[in-house]
C-alpha cells in the first residue's frame, strides 16, 4: 500500500513532503519520491528505499517550491527501482497513483504507437501520457482528467 501526500502553501514544500510521508512509513513502502513545482517547472527526486535516501537526495540537489506531491510505493507493476519509483512525469503532467490499472498494458502500447516513450514499467506512468495527451489536445485540466 503506498501513502501520498500533497502541500499548497507559502512554506518550502519539500520539507513538508518528507515529514508527511515519514508519518505514513508504518504502513510499509519499497521506494519513495517527490515533485515540486520550481521556478523552472515540475522536479522530480525518487528513490528505491526508505525516506532517508531520498532526504540525502534533497540535500544533493534541493528542490526549491511551495507547491508538492509525495510518494511512497510498494511495487505492483515494475520491481523496486529508482525508475519505477513515483512521481511519473509526461510533458507537463506529474502524477502520484494508488492502485492498479487493468488495462495498463493496452493503453501504454497504444501510447507508444503514437511515439509516445516511456522511462519505467508502472501503470502509473501510462496515467500521465494519457493527460498529457489530452492537454495537447487543448483539453482543460477538469476535462483532460476525465
Amino acid at each position: 500500500m503506498c501513502g501520498i501526500v500533497g502541500y499548497i502553501g507559502d512554506k518550502q514544500v519539500a520539507p513538508i513532503l518528507i515529514d508527511g510521508l515519514k508519518k505514513l512509513e508504518y504502513r510499509g513502502y519499497d521506494s519513495a519520491g517527490v515533485a515540486v513545482m520550481t521556478k523552472d517547472g515540475i522536479r522530480v527526486q525518487k528513490t528505491k528505499g526508505k525516506i532517508v535516501q531520498l532526504e540525502q537526495l534533497l540535500k544533493t540537489s534541493p528542490l526549491s517550491g511551495t507547491m508538492g506531491i509525495g510518494h511512497t510505493r510498494w511495487a505492483t507493476h515494475g520491481a523496486p527501482s529508482d525508475k519505477n519509483s513515483h512521481p511519473h512525469s509526461a510533458g507537463k503532467v506529474t502524477v502520484v497513483h494508488n492502485g492498479i490499472i487493468e488495462n495498463y498494458l493496452e493503453l501504454k502500447l497504444g501510447l507508444e504507437k503514437k511515439g509516445r516513450r516511456f522511462l519505467s514499467e508502472t501503470d502509473t506512468e501510462v496515467i500521465a501520457h494519457v493527460i498529457d495527451e489530452e492537454f495537447q489536445k487543448g483539453l482543460a485540466p477538469d476535462k483532460a482528467i476525465r
